[in-house]
């Protein structure tokens, strides 16, 4: 688990509604809200420019956070992200989730490939294909990780990986195979290689 940290400073609102989200953006700000625990849930705004530089770190994703509203501090995980649809450096929207100790946190982890180049299949010629770049998983906060390993080393052209597969970190689960077999979606599979056609002349 990884030991970096991210703090957030942000301040609470009163103002609501599309036309005060709008005026904030216009100032830089970004409008959200904290949610979660045994607190009501709360209205802030926070700097545009600061998100995007957080944002810009795979880790932020999947890392408890520490959020700081009028000076307080409290531990929370990104739960959901709107940016622009054509100006992606400009966030629409934040919402963040409290952390509880002893309570079992929901987030999405990106996975890590390794062992391409050792890769039987990958040496012959093959396509290592990632068929998922992230999973949900269910942990605790002190067990969560900054992402998964995914060791791709043994696979040949025909092969892959199933969630039930993964080596995952001691407290964590993953939440698509509590649907049983119909949940235990492909991650990566080894392709043969393209073979290009030669047209040939016709017979004159």
């Amino acid at each position: 688990m990884s030991v970096e940290t991210f703090e957030i400073t942000a301040t609470s609102r009163s103002d609501a509604g599309k036309g005060a989200s709008r005026r904030l953006r216009h100032q830089g700000q970004v409008p959200g809200i904290v949610y979660g625990g045994e607190q009501s849930p709360q209205s802030i705004n926070l700097s545009n420019n600061e998100m995007v530089k957080h944002l810009a770190h795979e880790a932020f994703y999947s890392h408890v956070l520490e959020l700081k509203v009028d000076g307080v501090a409290q531990s929370v995980i990104l739960k959901a992200l709107q940016r622009h649809v054509y100006r992606p450096g400009i966030i629409l929207h934040v919402d963040f989730q409290r952390v509880v100790a002893g309570q079992a946190l929901h987030v999405h982890v990106p996975l890590h490939f390794v062992g391409d180049e050792r890769s039987p299949g990958a040496k012959r010629g093959g396509v290592i294909s990632h068929l998922l770049n992230e999973v949900e998983v269910s942990c605790l906060p002190k067990d969560l990780p900054e992402f998964i390993e995914v060791d791709v080393s043994a696979l040949d052209i025909g092969e892959g990986l199933h969630l039930s597969d993964l080596s995952l970190p001691a407290g964590v689960s993953l939440l698509a195979l509590s649907h049983g077999e119909s949940g235990d979606l492909g991650v990566v599979t080894v392709v043969p290689p393209k073979v290009e056609q030669t047209e040939t002349p016709e017979a004159g």
